[in-house]
């Protein structure tokens, strides 16, 4: 059963970033609704580069670009086969307009759809290499074609298939010879010599422009490859640029990390010497709660002394008040006189 083409142009649409989450998220939808082999067929996708992401939105938002492009290979296929210099050069040309076109759409493209690279990131060497080698490889070509590309491609070679054998090109049909009587001996000697002549320049003319055919693509491969190593420069410099910044960022995030694990061991400390002297004052706590209890109890066995010795001291202060009246008694009695 073929995949739905709207999860196909989403998946391949969107940054690469994406890709995995969209791409697990359709399988578990396609398990839930009890379809596990689409499930399965979807998790075989796999995430293109972002070169291959960028030629996939020509191909699928701009597929009548491609298919120019398309026509246009067919075209330079037919004049090498042909060794047709002058057409060949023409469409060389045609070729490098239609190549920076493309390049220049795809990094248009980029710019409108949310969370892509940045512009000063986009691999666009690997493009123009890859819209190149389709030119040249119809099996490429197919790829681009299908906007389910995953890798840049590239092509060094000249042409699509090997040079074929020269043969006598001109520039339209043979004269016919003109009607008349047989020439003699001599006339058809001459007429030899004048067609070995003839054809020795018409096949040198056709070296002639497949040399320069073949140095003409030799050129344009040259010059792809200058751009490609070109842009491979450019990004290694922004990478290394980037990697400078990363190892600043790196080296003080260990920094703060260093300070904070310091701060760290030292609340630590600080919390352990809080939790000693708790149970240092606690300790202290219980000994005076013990010492207050003793204290108090002593209080009481004070009080409970002080009541019997004012008990007592009432009752000898009565007895001697008894005591004394008694005598004042007995001196007021008979006799008491004397």
């Amino acid at each position: 059963m073929p995949l739905p083409q709207d999860l196909l142009r989403r998946l391949y649409t969107e940054p690469p970033e994406g890709f995995v989450a969209t791409r697990d998220a359709a399988v578990a939808e396609a398990r839930r609704s009890g379809d596990p082999a689409t499930a399965r067929e979807i998790a075989r996708l796999r995430r293109p580069t972002v070169a291959a992401w960028l030629v996939n939105l020509l191909a699928l938002r701009r597929p009548e670009l491609v298919a120019d492009l398309t026509q246009l290979a067919e075209a330079l296929r037919a004049a090498q086969r042909d060794l047709r210099g002058p057409r060949l050069r023409e469409l060389s040309a045609q070729r490098r307009a239609a190549v920076a076109a493309l390049v220049a759409e795809a990094r248009r493209l980029a710019a409108d759809v949310e969370g892509g690279p940045p512009a000063g990131k986009l691999p666009l060497g690997e493009v123009e290499a890859t819209l190149n080698a389709a030119l040249s490889d119809a099996g490429v070509a197919e790829q681009v074609r299908s906007g389910r590309l995953l890798r840049a491609a590239s092509y060094a070679g000249f042409g699509e298939v090997p040079r074929p054998q020269l043969r006598l090109v001109t520039g339209g049909e043979e004269p016919t010879p003109p009607a008349g009587p047989p020439a003699g001996p001599g006339h058809r000697a001459a007429d030899r010599r004048t067609g070995r002549g003839e054809h020795a320049g018409r096949a040198d003319q056709a070296d002639r422009k497949a040399d320069r055919a073949e140095r003409d693509a030799a050129r344009a491969t040259r010059e792809a490859a200058r751009a490609a190593r070109a842009e491979r420069a450019r990004q290694r410099r922004a990478l290394e640029r980037e990697l400078t910044r990363a190892r600043t960022d790196q080296e003080r995030a260990e920094a703060e990390l260093a300070g904070a694990a310091e701060a760290e061991h030292d609340g630590a400390e600080e919390l352990a010497g809080i939790e000693r002297s708790l149970a240092e004052l606690e300790r202290r706590r219980a000994q005076a709660e013990q010492e207050l209890s003793r204290r108090k109890l002593a209080r009481r066995a004070a009080e409970r002394a002080v009541t019997a010795a004012r008990r007592r001291t009432g009752e000898v202060e009565g007895a001697i008040e008894a005591v004394d009246a008694e005598e004042g008694a007995a001196a007021e009695g008979p006799g008491g006189a004397d």
